[in-house]
């Protein structure tokens, strides 16, 4: 895990739910002012931070980080903006059941027209209309004016460029070690004896 004071596993836990498990233990038990055991994803007001900075603020975990936000069209940071992908999935519980929504977005630096599309991706799950609805029941017992129903968990991930070619064996490793682009550039020119970069 990640280095961060906030959000602390026991020895030998790792975190890495489900869709379902997401929406269902997670988000459904924060919108209705629940306890969540383990309670380890933080608040995070995402739109104020570009994505490389969630290292110490969200639950990471390999190359993934979690948190909680609320719903917002303003998804503007200091170096560039968060746009949706246009593919939003159903989550599916094990009933069958609809019980949220999946959306994906991608993180551009800089703005308008001019902007570069990076390989960070974020998968923004809310619940379904019929799921934030019940959460109405818990407002009425005076625990808090703010609509719950309009929160959010995340998942960020920054895409290994090879994803694109991914022959979708599922064959990729899984222990949360993936090289960014950068990466794999800078090992490339390693081999190139007449180019020395400077490595801290």
């Amino acid at each position: 895990m990640g280095e961060n004071s906030s959000v602390n596993l026991p020895p030998g836990f790792r975190f890495y739910p489900t869709d379902e498990e997401l929406v269902v233990h997670f988000l459904q038990r924060k919108a209705a002012l629940l306890p969540c055991h383990p309670d380890v994803i933080p608040d995070l007001e995402l739109y104020p931070h570009d994505p490389w900075e969630l290292d110490g603020k969200a639950l990471g975990e390999g190359n993934q980080w979690y948190f909680y936000s609320r719903r917002t069209q303003n998804r503007i940071t200091g170096n560039g903006y968060w746009k949706p992908m246009g593919i939003e999935e159903d989550v599916i519980n094990s009933r069958s059941k609809k019980v949220g929504m999946k959306k994906y977005l991608v993180f551009y630096i800089g703005e308008g027209p001019a902007a570069i599309k990076t390989n960070w991706i974020m998968q923004e799950y809310r619940l379904s209309k019929s799921d934030s609805s019940s959460t109405k029941s818990s407002k009425r017992r005076g625990h808090s004016k703010v609509d719950y129903s309009k929160w959010v968990v995340c998942r960020v991930y920054e895409r290994n460029c090879s994803e694109d070619e991914d022959d979708g064996d599922g064959d990729d490793d899984d222990d949360g070690t993936q090289l960014s682009c950068l990466d794999e550039v800078f090992l490339s020119l390693d081999d190139m004896d007449e180019i020395s970069l400077p490595f801290n």
